[in-house]
């Protein structure tokens, strides 16, 4: 597991440090001194205290204070995290549009920034491997879509094994990335890579070809869903075993 852990950064610092961990898909803590402000179907001003801020990759966003175990503000998950620094302050925003709600979080000094590669989540109600997700594909190839049919699995490419190679109904090539867990832009980076593998290899603008990629997922982070669409790739929400 990859951890990133920085001290009394500075706003710039520690601003930096959260575009990369929001780009990674991390779970990510601040600890210092803040004021939270809260914005939707009610108001709430927080003032200025030493307090632990916890941003995970699904949207949920969590403000705890030295007493109890719940949250004093939260935003659920669904929720879109961003940071900037205004007025010689971090601030970090956590907004979701429906219903229209904000959680502001400004920082006058951050003592800790935290972010790790957290995993492994919903293994307690998740069950099954991405192996089974790859056999349910290839005994049934129409829950990708109608008319993919698999062509390989485990296809080498320079950007390593593809898990799923196939074609579509109008015969373009698709590179079919499985995941059995809920995953974030990581996973549509890595699909990138070997869409842009195979690209490569079959010269496909030289040949006019376009090369699919579809993620196989249970779901995808609100972050996740925006890189796959910025790509041009599909999201299939498939779990690794039948109901």
């Amino acid at each position: 597991m990859t951890v990133t852990s920085v001290h009394d950064p500075s706003h710039r610092e520690a601003l930096w440090e959260l575009e990369d961990a929001f780009e990674r898909g991390d779970l990510i803590s601040l600890f210092g001194r803040c004021s939270v402000t809260y914005e939707g179907r009610a108001a709430s001003d927080l003032g200025a205290g030493d307090r632990l801020l916890v941003l995970k990759p699904d949207g949920a966003a969590l403000v705890h204070t030295d007493e109890g175990r719940q949250p004093v503000n939260w935003q659920p998950p669904g929720s879109e995290h961003r940071a900037a620094v205004r007025e010689g302050r971090l601030r970090v925003v956590s907004a979701r549009t429906n219903p229209a709600e904000t959680l502001t979080v400004a920082f006058e000094d951050v003592q800790q920034l935290s972010a790790m590669a957290v995993t492994g989540g919903r293994d307690l109600t998740l069950h099954g491997s991405e192996e089974d997700l790859r056999t349910r594909i290839l005994e049934r190839p129409d829950l990708v879509e109608e008319g993919f049919e698999p062509k390989a699995t485990e296809r080498p490419s320079s950007a390593g094994p593809m898990d799923v190679f196939g074609v579509d109904a109008d015969g373009t090539p698709v590179v079919v990335e499985l995941k059995r867990r809920r995953v974030g832009p990581d996973a549509v980076g890595q699909l990138a890579r070997y869409v842009r593998a195979l690209e490569e290899e079959v010269e496909a603008e030289e040949r006019g070809l376009a090369v699919r990629g579809v993620l196989v997922a249970p779901s995808v982070t609100d972050r996740a869903a925006e890189r796959l669409a910025e790509r041009g790739f599909d999201h299939v929400a498939l779990d690794p075993s039948p109901e």
